[in-house]
């Protein structure tokens, strides 16, 4: 039995050992964390402002972002579209040129895509594959997200093939190709003149229909691209048809590149 001057309800501190109130480090500790938490929801509580912080929805996501410059673009080539008709209708009734001239003037036109072309056609769809997709045929490894999707050399593979076979114009989805176009992918969707698009995507070509479907079979880069069509499911689809006129191009005509600095 301890003695009464070492009992804990005793006053007296007799002859036992003196208790001194240490700060140990946990205790330091946790009087940081309780500190740093404090901080933590003030600084919350200031940065929401009533809002809810823990959901993105009240930000700018960088696809929406994307999404309504697409939106912007596509107006703007409807509006500069509308001006250049009323400009080439302002300059049809100038009597200051010859009939030769107008001839020649309509005819570097049709060349460059920037008049409507009415003739046979074909359509190519790509689409990707199912998301669930296996290896068809034996001996092929099961696929990879990447052998799923179509790729921007799919595309570029589809429009230099309809061009050697003889197109005499080409339209990518809803909008007219010209010698300065480029088709270019970012991640699955396209982006072409400033606007962006999502798959299936349809090139159409007009053009003699047996040339262009013999020029897309003899594409070494197409071929490629049916063993995937025929082992995981990449969509492929080639239809003639018929009578069609692709659009003008409408978009500007300025070419932009870089300059050093000076």
């Amino acid at each position: 039995m301890s003695n009464s001057a070492d009992s804990p309800g005793s006053g007296s501190t007799g002859s036992g050992p003196a208790r001194h109130l240490r700060f140990r480090p946990v205790r330091i500790l946790t009087v940081a964390v309780f500190a740093l938490a404090g901080l933590i929801f003030f600084t919350s509580f200031n940065t929401a402002k009533g809002t809810d912080i823990r959901t993105d929805s009240s930000l700018l996501k960088l696809s929406d972002l994307i999404q309504e410059r697409s939106r912007k673009n596509k107006e703007l080539d409807e509006s500069n579209a509308a001006l250049r008709g009323n400009v080439e209708s302002l300059a049809e009734s100038d009597d200051g040129s010859t009939r030769a001239q107008d001839e020649r003037l309509s005819g570097l036109e049709k060349r460059a895509g920037t008049e409507k072309l009415t003739g046979r056609a074909v359509t190519v769809t790509l689409n990707d594959a199912p998301p669930n997709a296996t290896a068809k045929l034996p001996g092929y490894p099961e696929p990879q997200p990447d052998y799923l999707v179509i790729h921007q050399q799919d595309l570029q593979a589809v429009v230099n093939a309809l061009w050697q076979g003889g197109a005499k114009g080409i339209k990518v989805m809803d909008q007219r190709l010209i010698s300065t176009s480029a088709v270019r992918c970012v991640g699955n969707t396209l982006i072409l003149q400033g606007r962006v698009y999502s798959p299936p995507y349809k090139i159409t070509a007009v053009g003699d229909p047996g040339k262009l479907q013999q020029a897309l079979a003899a594409s070494k880069a197409i071929q490629t691209y049916m063993v995937y069509v025929n082992v995981y499911g990449l969509g492929w689809k080639v239809t003639d048809d018929g009578t069609v006129t692709l659009p003008g191009y409408s978009g500007t005509v300025d070419l932009h590149y870089a300059k050093p600095v000076e």
